[in-house]
């Protein structure tokens, strides 16, 4: 009978609780969580029912399915309701000396009878014995744990075979009830176990210790109310040491030579895997095995007490102790006797959940996506949850984690995401400058263009009357000399107010259609390039044609030429190079001259600052070329070394501008 399925789970994950610290998939023997956008939710077909997940989950955002609210319900419309509590119970319910007390509290809770679930532990032991003994050829796994059973079942379907065909002693002690008290009767099983939710439907419903306690709390049910009384027949002997390691060897009472050669026991999450598969390989055929997914029932999911392993062990063992020197021993044995011979047979179906392992390309060409392309990339460092970096990649093709689950990957990922935040931040900054300097330069334009009409009409005045003057004027006078240096110096005047008036002017780009490369050569042979300084042209483009205001273009270029040239007074070479750019076409002009210095950088575009000696520039050049390109929706970068202990001196002047339906 399937009892869990996607709709009602066994096991599951409480969404707002989950954190993504991958606890619960290292924890998970069957990898049976999957990893989808940051939730780590069961896979209930794949589930065993372990509890591990539950139990290693510090934010309590894995649950089980609870049976209170039920269990209540039949307590108040049965009054003939049995309880059977399994063996781990003293390591539960510590704080109480008397275990007496426990059965009372029990029983005010609304249970007719209390029976210890170890009675069904001893018959079960006794029917090990017989197989173990008789059936030499065969060799069996033992089939108590039910987490084992589902894990052999799903994922080792092979060996299903090789499960003992015994009950548990939880069906065990169900059937001995029934037997005892009535068909009719309604059981309910108290013990550690998740996974004895979905065993059978013996006993017909189950509890955690952690139910039994919230229960306790929630009717109030303490240790000073009730009246200590003792479990109800029939009573156990040593199938009380049960939920301990080596549970099954204790009751059974083989001889240790016995135990040493035919039985390993192995326990806990990592060790019963190993033991399943060296024992499906043939490593350790001649062996039978004793096997528990946590590390004894004492440890059990369902525990509601932390504990300590060994402190578990020890109250469980302190309580057997006292059990055996107590026991009616004659009592017990009539009940053993009387019991013995019930059929306690089992089988087992299989239930194949394995998945084909991805092929190795697919595995290869996942680690190269996350960079893992040589084999000393894989550190299997376990961060992800996954034993190896290829149980990862396998559970990453499947469709069960998530690429992101790996830390050395995300960490790079992350690298290169500061990385290229830093580079963006760089370019924000670089673009946040250019906006400054734009509004320095408009601000500056503005009052440019202002200045120049406003002296532009009394500097022709001053020129064409000093002019007249000049004509009237003998030529050996001593005012002629002065009369020409003031129209010389007018003149210079008048150039610089048309430069404030270039830089200044917002008149609108008249685009047209030219041809880069002989726009280039007009502009080159607008200039004065002495012998000595070597032209050199470099040409990469694939459109040739670009739309701008070839007027305006060819000012801002040969101004550019102008200022290279002038660099290299004692000669270098010039390069200009051309290439298109995604969208854009680049003008990259080079030259080999005495470069400039870092503290005048951040000056270049600012209207009257130079360089050059007094009277040889206006420092309105570079500023219009600016304004210009600008205008063309452009950009201009400059790149330079004034420095020759550092490198080569130069500076190159990259001009970029868009190409779009040129062609």
């Amino acid at each position: 009978m399937i009892k869990f399925n996607n709709n009602r789970p066994l096991v599951f994950t409480i969404e707002d609780r989950c954190k993504t610290c991958y606890t619960c998939i290292r924890e998970c023997p069957a990898k049976a969580i999957s990893m989808q956008n940051g939730q780590a939710n069961v896979i209930t077909e794949r589930c065993i029912g372990c509890g591990n997940c539950v139990k290693v989950c510090k934010r309590n955002a894995k649950s089980f399915y609870n049976e209170e609210e039920a269990v209540i319900n039949l307590l108040k419309n049965n009054n003939k309701v049995i309880s059977t509590i399994a063996p781990a119970f003293p390591a539960e319910f510590k704080e109480f000396d008397d275990y007496k007390i426990v059965v009372g509290m029990l029983k005010k809770l609304g249970f007719d009878k209390v029976v210890e679930v170890s009675f069904g532990a001893d018959l079960v032991a006794h029917k090990y014995k017989e197989i173990l003994l008789v059936n030499t050829d065969k060799k069996f796994i033992s089939s108590d744990c039910p987490a084992i059973v589902s894990y052999i079942r799903k994922y080792y379907p092979d060996i299903t075979d090789n499960l003992a065909p015994i009950v548990s002693p939880v069906m065990a002690v169900n059937r001995v009830v029934k037997g005892l008290y009535g068909e009719d009767r309604k059981v309910v099983f108290i013990g550690p176990c998740i996974a004895k939710k979905n065993e059978s439907d013996e006993p017909d419903f189950v509890l955690t210790f952690k139910e039994l306690r919230n229960l306790f709390d929630e009717y109030k049910i303490n240790s000073d109310d009730v009246n200590p009384q003792d479990f109800d027949p029939p009573h156990s002997g040593r199938g009380a040491v049960f939920p301990i390691s080596r549970g099954i060897i204790n009751t059974i009472q083989l001889e240790e030579s016995l135990v040493n050669e035919n039985i390993i026991v192995a326990e806990g999450r990592t060790n019963f895997k190993e033991a399943i598969s060296e024992f499906k390989n043939g490593f350790i055929h001649d062996q039978n095995l004793e096997l528990l997914c946590c590390e004894g029932c004492i440890m059990g999911p369902g525990m509601h007490t932390e504990g300590k392993r060994y402190e578990n062990r020890a109250y469980v063992t302190r309580y057997v102790r006292k059990k055996l020197d107590n026991l009616n021993q004659k009592e017990w044995e009539n009940n053993f006797n009387k019991f013995k011979s019930l059929d306690l047979s089992r089988s087992f179906q299989k239930d194949d959940h394995r998945v084909e392992a991805p092929d190795k390309t697919e595995i290869e060409a996942l680690y190269k996506k996350m960079g893992k392309t040589e084999p000393e990339d894989r550190l299997d460092c376990h961060a992800c949850g996954y034993e190896s970096c290829e149980e990862h990649a396998i559970a990453v093709l499947r469709g069960l984690a998530e690429i992101d689950m790996c830390l050395p990957y995300s960490l790079e990922k992350l690298k290169n995401m500061v990385d290229e935040l830093g580079l963006k931040n760089t370019k924000l900054e670089s673009v946040q400058q250019a906006l400054k300097q734009s509004e320095k330069l408009a601000h500056l334009g503005q009052l440019a263009a202002g200045i120049a009409h406003e002296i532009n009409n009394p500097l022709g005045v001053v020129i064409m009357y000093t002019n007249i003057l000049l004509d009237e004027t003998n030529p050996d006078s001593e005012n002629f000399d002065d009369l020409k240096l003031i129209t010389e110096q007018a003149h210079r005047c008048k150039n610089i107010v048309s430069g404030l008036l270039n830089f200044a002017r917002k008149n609108k780009v008249s685009f047209a259609n030219v041809n880069i490369i002989e726009f280039i050569s007009s502009c080159v042979k607008a200039v004065i390039i002495p012998d000595n300084i070597k032209l050199t042209h470099k040409n990469y483009l694939k459109n040739f044609n670009i739309s701008i205001d070839e007027e305006q273009m060819t000012q801002a270029i040969t101004n550019i030429l102008k200022n290279a040239v002038e660099s290299m007074p004692t000669g270098g070479e010039l390069k200009i190079t051309l290439e298109n750019t995604d969208n854009n076409m680049t003008i990259t002009i080079e030259d080999t001259g005495t470069g400039i210095k870092k503290e005048h950088m951040d000056k270049l575009f600012t209207p009257f600052f130079t360089t050059k000696e007094f009277g040889k520039g206006t420092g309105l050049g570079l500023p219009t070329s600016y304004g210009i390109i600008k205008m063309h929706k452009g950009k201009i970068d400059v790149k330079s070394n004034a420095n020759a202990k550092v490198g080569k001196t130069g500076t190159k002047f990259i001009i970029s501008l868009p190409q779009l339906n040129t062609n």
